[in-house]
């Protein structure tokens, strides 16, 4: 009902910079948090940045100060810039919303629950 689609993964050599995209289509009625998570392999799938339902913002200690966050709610859209990239960036990068979907009858919505929704996971990968 949800799809997320990714964009802006690719090669580059440390200290370059990659900008991620994320755009949510699909039956959605409202999206609350809204972020980017990265899995390296053999590794825990983590948090790397995200916007609350109230609009504020989280970073990962290891991308603060180096990786910016954005939210364009009007193209449902989330925006990860990423500069001075380091080798141990490399991962898979999955966005990620919490949002509800909703089904019709005749011309009125109905809202159903919330659930997490992920993207396919886009490849970053930094040389040193």
């Amino acid at each position: 009902q949800v799809t997320l689609a990714e964009s802006g993964g690719g090669l580059v050599q440390s200290g370059g910079s990659l900008r991620l995209s994320c755009t949510a289509s699909g039956r959605i009625y409202n999206i609350a948090d809204m972020g980017w998570y990265r899995q390296a392999p053999g590794k825990d799938r983590e948090l790397v940045a995200s916007v609350t339902t109230d609009r504020s913002l989280n970073y990962a200690d290891s991308v603060k100060g180096r990786f910016t966050i954005s939210r364009d709610d009007a193209r449902k859209t989330v925006t990860l810039q990423m500069n001075d990239l380091k080798p141990e960036d490399t991962a898979v990068y999955y966005c990620n919303a919490y949002a509800s979907t909703y089904g019709m009858k005749g011309w009125t919505k109905y809202e159903s629950a919330y659930n997490d929704y992920w993207g396919q996971g886009t490849q970053v990968t930094v040389s040193p």
